[in-house]
């Protein structure tokens, strides 16, 4: 401005100091681009004024960010390298199935290639039926297990669990040894108890032909009767023995048949009827005749009769016991209520597990084989269900499942 007076064009004077303020802040520009965009240098370059501070403002934070990312990689760097020591196959993938990472086991077991499978859709990789289904299901609270595939000898367990924001974590393990091993120990019983089943049957018959006298030794007569009661127990002991292994390795699908529960409780009532001659208990069965449900026959007998011939065996003489077939809310009911003596908290968990008893010397008279309630909860997991155990001592127990409604059938629900 006093320039302008003194020359006496002030306009003039002010129209070119702003012009070259334009056009040294358009050079600092230029040379800021430059720098952030083709510099290699870290260090800024010298400027007077503002145009410091806004080279060190820059500077500094991509000083801090540059820290940032080295931390960063380092933690990615530490997490590929805990997944590649990890014995299990691991798979990212996004919410549309496509392939995030993957570590070296799963390139190796999976035969998957990295780069070039990153971005293809998983289930294209992997083509297994049950593994398309229970991937598109959502419901990741099991594992399921299948040939791998690239290898049909080996059996592996996938496992899904959310990972991140809208991503996927697959877990593949080998557990084929592991199946194996089952696969050997399910064969062993079967084959052992089905050959245990021809020498017992001759040994019990001819210990039928030979009676027992007043006449003979009192010592031989004894030996007689508990050879005969020891045989008829093994007997029963093999025959639960093959039913659970074949239960285990049953492959029939449960949707293909259906079950009459009505006609069949008819049955299982008759034969109850002729165990509980010596109990005398009151026997109740409460029956819901129009309730048809899909499953396998002989496996839902076995489970049903199980459990009513244990209130029976355990009741003592002149209880009362419940049968009840019905539906209800979550699917259909089953439900056998005894008021026995009850059993203890400890126990409950326990009591499916094979030959596990709670009372070994009341077992002994009541000639358990200790596999029934274990054929109940294969029987149970065959049919998508389990068994459900209420007891309190003194006063009786409830064992109880409730069937899905997928199994009930329609026809049964609409009359």
């Amino acid at each position: 401005m006093m320039l302008g007076v003194y020359l006496e064009n002030i306009t003039l004077v002010l129209l070119v100091a702003a012009v070259t303020l334009l056009a040294s802040n358009y050079l600092h520009l230029y040379r800021l681009t430059k720098w952030l965009w083709e510099s290699r240098k870290m260090s800024p370059p010298s400027a007077p004024g503002v145009w410091e501070h806004v080279y060190e403002g820059i500077y500094y934070l991509q000083r801090r960010n540059r820290n940032k990312r080295k931390n960063l990689g380092v933690l990615v760097k530490r997490f590929r390298e805990g997944s590649e020591a990890l014995p299990d196959a691991l798979v990212v993938v996004d919410k549309e199935a496509k392939i995030v990472w993957c570590n070296r086991h799963a390139r190796i077991e999976m035969g998957l290639k990295w780069p070039d499978d990153s971005g293809r859709r998983i289930d294209n990789l992997i083509r297994h039926p049950k593994f398309i289904e229970y991937f598109h299901s959502g419901d990741y609270h099991y594992p399921i297990e299948i040939p791998a595939p690239n290898n049909p000898n080996k059996t592996f367990e996938y496992r899904i669990m959310a990972y991140g924001e809208d991503q996927l974590l697959l877990i593949i393990r080998d557990v084929s040894r592991v199946s194996q091993l089952e696969e050997m120990r399910k064969d062993f019983v079967a084959n052992v108890s089905h050959e245990l089943r021809t020498p017992l049957t001759v040994i019990n018959g001819y210990l039928e032909v030979l009676t027992v006298s007043d006449e003979q030794n009192p010592f031989v007569n004894k030996a007689m009767n508990e050879m005969g009661t020891q045989t008829k127990r093994m007997q029963a002991l093999i025959e639960d023995l093959l039913i659970l292994s074949k239960i285990e390795g049953s492959a029939e699908r449960i949707y293909e048949n259906t079950i009459d529960m009505s006609a069949m409780l008819k049955q299982v009532e008759t034969e109850a009827d002729a165990l509980n001659k010596g109990k005398k208990h009151k026997i109740l069965f409460k029956v819901d005749e129009q309730l048809v449900i899909f499953g396998v026959e002989t496996e839902m007998r076995s489970a049903c009769s199980n459990l009513i011939f244990n209130a029976i065996h355990y009741t003592p003489a002149g209880g009362t016991i419940k049968v009840l077939w019905k539906k209800r809310a979550g699917g259909a009911y089953f439900a056998v209520i005894d008021n026995g003596h009850g059993i203890e908290d400890k126990h409950i968990r326990r009591l499916t597990e094979r030959f596990y008893r709670v009372d070994k010397a009341r077992s002994r008279k009541t000639g358990g084989s200790g596999l029934g309630l274990s054929i109940v909860k294969h029987v149970l997991n065959h049919h998508n269900s389990y068994l459900n155990i209420e007891s309190k001592v003194g006063k009786g127990s409830e064992f109880s499942f409730i069937l899905p409604p997928e199994l009930i059938y329609e026809n049964s629900v609409d009359s």
